[in-house]
């Protein structure tokens, strides 16, 4: 070894070494006496500059979490929500309740509102008891929730569950939770023993088996005596809360009261009156509004009122308890500008003679003569009712002559032939096409089978005797459970009439289908978005620079006001006023275009807890946010290679589908939660969970049908196929689809047999006797528009 691959090691670095020799490195090259500066921070002061920077990071922070504090914990700041929920239905919420309003209150005995001022923790907290048993009020709860204090009872033990201390709406709520966002949560354990050592074993193993049930920084504190409940609430006094995301993207008002003001000019609405506190954003007069379950509305007037719960020292509280502060006292009040305010706009009102043609002009007649003798100039044979956008796929072989074309040219099924198809293939060079092309050749076909002069057995069977033959070839394959988009061809129909609407693809990943094309009348009620992700960041920028404005139409966060929500219906607010005894009323701001209509598209997944089939179409009752809304979705899977996507008939468990629905605009990212009514008058069942996902009108789901025959004589790569169709022009309609084989041939319908329906089809391989011939067909699906929208007067 020697030359360059000679090992050099690392000279040792000696603490007697002199500091020129530790500088070494920085020496300048052109002055041996100067030490240089670093390459990196050639500019002068640049490790100063960044320094600095760090330092003004880190105030930023500072200053960004005091304000944060301070608007959750503040003299100003709205009443924290706390929710208390039982794991198990033992568990004893009401002694839970009192006690922890009474730390609260410090008061003595007596009746304690939910909502308490706190001098001694400088705190206000509003506390809710989450009925057990009651999905929808506990979902409500956890929505507007600041804290979830779970409540555990070591004395119970549910045997029914997977846990001890949590039995199985407990474990339903809590996915549910999970699903639309865990606020800040913590677990209370009760009824532990008074000695000291079987009350640390019993905690420890109470923690032990709920630990992996709840987020790692939630914290677990015993809330028997009041010492403990004192702790508590001092830890959770200085406690950061974090809410969901979605939560603080819009503003929202728990009612702490409802009222209703009838209207003089129409009896059958009335002016809807909501007090509380307003949260997380500033709102706007000139807003919507949606009222949870009853649908979006326009404001009359907003009012600021006094706090009804100040929090202040108690001599300042006895000297103004005289002057009746409780009482409702406006402070300010806003009205809308008629033309600033956002329009209640829900549906698209389309014009019937939008798409009337006006009378041509003679350039227009000149132009339109030219192009129509230009056509007789070059003749297509194309099949009848073909439109030209349909032509546009129909492989047009310049090289054959008109006369060459046969007569079975007035088929009316048309084939994407994107790729090299069977139509039109007759006169291709058999060199240029690969083995299985080159095998579907006419040079095959064009001996006949030794049948085809004879008419086909079955003949002359009735419809009886046609039905009981199919049964029974159905039922020998019957193990065969891959296909289920299998369907019977009609035997009282023609095919062509029954299955008019559906369309072959030559490839379902790569066929063009035109989004725009055959749209449903419901399309000309919604609204679409050039953009999605330009609006939305638009729309939140708008949002934003009202919040920063501190304009005189809007109420800031943290204010007690009264909402006056005008033309609400009189009998939802009489529903309204019953629901707001049990379950929380949360009125939210809407931003710019979510009243409107449009196609949503929500990844969606089954519940582990519900068992039953969810079919598509079924009516849902979706929470999207605060938003509720009855939909009826249609499930799709999710093609990432493709524009186009497979109609689903059920939500599959275990795997995630898009469910697109008619909806009101929602920009996410926002949870989902699907419930499904019961019968009976039984509380609904939550059915599945997901997210929003996105607004596409053009979203193309395809429904896909597969016709089956069975092969009656076999020849080569020849097969007489029966029981697809029973008469032979349905053969010669849907001649252009191609037709493949469960066992993997692929092939092309050459002509009808007989009159009942049987086909000779042309195989790339040779086909098995006992194998079924299967015809692909394609239809776009859409969701179906909800008959009524909003679930309170259902409820």
């Amino acid at each position: 070894m020697g030359g360059s691959r000679v090992q050099v090691n690392k000279t040792h670095k000696s603490r007697f070494s002199s500091k020129s020799t530790r500088n070494l490195h920085k020496t300048s090259l052109k002055d041996k006496s100067r030490i240089a500066k670093s390459e990196r921070n050639v500019a002068k002061g640049a490790r100063a500059a960044r320094v600095q920077r760090n330092k003004m990071l880190r105030d930023q922070k500072r200053a960004t979490l005091l304000n944060e504090k301070r608007a959750s914990s503040g003299s100003a700041s709205p009443p924290r929500v706390i929710v208390l929920f039982g794991l198990c239905a033992s568990v004893n919420l009401n002694s839970v309740t009192e006690d922890l309003l009474r730390v609260l209150s410090s008061e003595g005995n007596g009746a304690v509102p939910s909502t308490v001022c706190s001098s001694e923790y400088r705190l206000r907290a509003t506390v809710l008891q989450a009925p057990h048993g009651d999905l929808s009020a506990c979902m409500e709860m956890a929505k507007v929730a600041d804290l979830i204090a779970f409540v555990a009872s070591v004395s119970s033990f549910c045997e029914d569950s997977t846990s001890y201390y949590i039995d199985s709406f407990g474990s339903q709520c809590l996915s549910v939770f999970r699903s639309l966002g865990l606020p800040s949560t913590t677990v209370l354990i009760r009824d532990l023993p008074t000695d000291l050592k079987k009350r640390q074993e019993s905690k420890k193993l109470c923690i032990s088996d709920l630990a992996s049930e709840f987020p790692e920084d939630c914290k677990f504190y015993p809330a028997d005596t009041k010492d403990e409940l004192h702790k508590f609430m001092w830890l959770f006094k200085e406690q950061r809360l974090t809410v969901p995301h979605w939560r603080n993207q819009r503003p929202y008002l728990m009612a702490q009261k409802v009222d209703m003001v009838a209207d003089d000019c129409d009896s059958a609405n009335c002016t809807l009156l909501l007090n509380g506190y307003l949260r997380a954003h500033s709102l706007s007069v000139n807003q919507l509004v949606h009222v949870s379950g009853a649908g979006d509305f326009q404001l009359s007037k907003i009012e600021i009122l006094k706090d009804p719960f100040p929090l202040k020292s108690r001599k300042e509280q006895d000297a103004m308890e005289s002057d009746e502060i409780h009482d409702a006292e406006v402070i300010r009040s806003l009205a809308p500008d008629p033309s600033k305010q956002e329009p209640l706009l829900v549906e698209n009102v389309p014009d019937p003679l939008a798409g009337e043609q006006t009378w041509p002009t003679e350039a227009e007649m000149a132009e339109a003569d030219q192009n129509q003798k230009e056509k007789r100039l070059k003749k297509r044979a194309l099949p009848r009712g073909t439109s030209e956008y349909q032509a546009a796929w129909i492989v047009d072989d310049t090289d054959e002559d008109d006369s060459d074309i046969d007569d079975d040219a007035d088929d009316g099924m048309v084939l994407d032939q994107e790729e090299s198809g069977f139509a039109g293939q007759e006169k291709t060079n058999n060199s240029d096409l690969d083995d299985d092309q080159a095998s579907l050749s006419f040079k095959y076909s064009d001996d006949e089978t030794e049948n085809d002069s004879v008419m086909m057995e079955g003949e002359n069977l009735s419809r009886e005797q046609i039905e009981d033959e199919i049964r029974k070839i159905k039922e020998a394959h019957a193990e065969d459970e891959e296909f289920p988009d299998e369907v019977d061809t009609p035997l009282d129909a023609p095919a062509r009439k029954r299955f008019a609407k559906y369309r072959g693809l030559k490839s379902f990943r790569t066929s063009s289908w035109d989004p725009k094309e055959s749209l449903p009348p419901e399309y000309a009620r919604i609204f679409a978005f050039d953009n999605l992700a330009r609006t939305q960041k638009h729309v939140f920028a708008k949002a934003l620079e009202m919040e920063q404005e501190d304009r005189e139409d809007c109420v800031p966060a943290s204010s007690y006001v009264r909402l006056h929500i005008k033309e609400v219906p009189v009998t939802v607010a009489y529903r309204l006023q019953e629901l707001v005894k049990t379950v929380p009323l949360v009125a939210s701001g809407l931003l710019q275009h979510e009243s409107k209509m449009s196609v949503l598209h929500f990844s969606i997944k089954k519940h582990d807890t519900y068992n039953a089939p969810i079919k598509a179409k079924e009516e849902l009752v979706f929470h999207v946010g605060f938003r509720q809304f009855i939909a009826r979705p249609i499930f799709s899977s999710d093609n990432f290679n493709s524009d186009k996507h497979k109609m689903e008939r059920f939500l599959h468990a275990g795997r995630f589908s898009v469910a697109s629905i008619y909806a009101p605009i929602s920009f996410p990212p926002l949870p989902l939660i699907a419930l499904k009514s019961a019968e009976a008058g039984a509380p609904p069942a939550v059915a599945a969970v997901g997210s929003l996902r996105s607004i596409d009108p053009d979203r193309i789901i395809l429904k896909k049908i597969i016709l089956t025959g069975y092969p009656q004589r076999v020849s080569k790569l020849k097969a007489s196929v029966r029981y697809m169709f029973h008469n032979p022009e349905d053969v010669r309609w849907f001649k252009p689809v191609e037709v493949w084989t469960k066992n993997g041939r692929r092939g092309r319908v050459k002509e009808p047999v007989g009159t009942h329906g049987a086909m000779k089809c042309v195989f790339n391989g040779v086909p098995q006797q006992h194998d079924t011939v299967c015809m692909s067909l394609y239809k776009r699906a859409y969701p179906k528009w909800p008959e009524h929208r909003f679930p309170v007067l259902d409820a």
